[in-house]
């Protein structure tokens, strides 16, 4: 089943270009950045709140999580610091189904987010129904599905991954002689069914920041900088993947940025993850991977558009206006917390610890 965003016509409708919605943004003095920095601060105090980031948000953003006592992670220890915080109110930075799984994982709480525009290629690419579809011609397959994914095919699946868990799930499922239906993310999927030799039909999905990636073009920028380490996500095509020295789930990434001896690294992933790179290994220096070349549309440019409409202005307003509330019914979260949770016993059992994932 292809993802209906792997239509160039679909997808140019559909995606935004990173850089448009960038120059969107408010240019600020560094006064007047100061002001709203300190304005976001008291109304997160005002509303009992607490603001957690993805590693794919503005800088700004990630620093500003970190100062008042929130966190900068995937979208799964987003939710899981939420439920253990006593805020009463978290305000999820990155895209809607972060703030979904905050959700399905915090019922009693309310989740806002900076806007309810912030989608995923990945998401759209996997309609509801469309996978349903897709599932009920596999009724024999255990239905695992990435974390990128809404609530309602959360709500479908036996199992919710992330990057950092994925290999362990499926691995501990083909032992049990099971055979796997895997959405959305086509190269992720075959990673998996590469590295554990599972009996795996996927969906065919993609990530527009990932898939933009082209093995060519790193081959020469590998050559102008031949010391450099290459960090790789595997939501990244399988011949960029071969380029490797470290791939894996972004804490893996930030990781091998912290530990390989490299002084220089090409990181084929969002460059949103520069700032905690730069943070975890100072001094170092991280090159985007290049989406240029032969085939590559560069609509993302190593940077996720929706990421991209998290913004210090949006997040105030959300605040000071509580706009931009998750909601997911209460049936479809019900189920949902079936395969999330499934997910987070396994990782408790295993001692595998589940954070640190891509786009999820």
């Amino acid at each position: 089943m292809n993802g209906m965003l792997d239509d160039p016509v679909v997808r140019a409708r559909t995606v935004p270009l990173t850089a448009e919605v960038e120059r969107e943004h408010v240019t600020r003095s560094e006064d007047e950045r100061a002001a709203l920095i300190e304005r976001i601060k008291g109304l997160l105090e005002r509303e009992n709140a607490v603001l957690v980031a993805h590693y794919y948000t503005d800088p700004e953003i990630q620093a500003l999580a970190d100062e008042t006592g929130g966190t900068v992670s995937d979208s799964l220890e987003m939710a899981r610091f939420g439920s253990a915080h006593p805020a009463q109110t978290l305000v999820v930075a990155g895209v809607r189904f972060m703030g979904e799984t905050a959700k399905i994982l915090n019922p009693e709480k309310r989740v806002l987010m900076p806007t309810l525009e912030a989608t995923c290629s990945l998401d759209l690419g996997c309609p509801a129904d469309e996978f349903a579809a897709f599932c009920d011609q596999y009724p024999d397959r255990t239905v695992v599905v990435y974390a990128n994914t809404s609530a309602a095919v959360k709500a479908r699946a036996d199992w919710v991954v992330t990057s950092s868990i994925a290999l362990d799930v499926v691995e501990y499922l083909d032992d049990r002689g099971e055979k796997i239906l895997w959405a959305p993310d086509r190269h992720l999927g075959r990673y998996i069914e590469r590295e554990t030799g599972a009996d795996m039909v996927m969906w065919q999905g993609s990530c527009i920041v990932h898939d933009e990636f082209r093995a060519r073009e790193l081959h020469k920028l590998k050559a102008a900088y031949p010391e450099a380490g290459v960090l790789v996500h595997p939501e990244s095509p399988a011949d960029v993947i071969e380029m490797a020295d470290v791939v894996g789930s972004t804490t893996q990434l930030i990781r091998g940025a912290r530990e390989l001896p490299n002084d220089t690294f090409i990181v084929a992933t969002d460059r949103g993850i520069f700032h905690k790179m730069q943070q975890a290994a100072p001094g170092k220096r991280f090159i985007d991977a290049p989406t240029g070349g032969a085939g590559a549309t560069c609509r993302s440019c190593a940077h996720c558009p929706w990421m991209a409409m998290n913004a210090l202005d949006n997040l105030a307003n959300t605040l000071e206006f509580g706009h931009n509330e998750v909601t997911v019914p209460e049936d479809i979260r019900v189920e949902a917390l079936r395969s999330v949770q499934r997910m987070v016993d396994f990782a408790s059992e295993s001692r595998v610890q589940v954070h640190g994932t891509g786009n999820a």
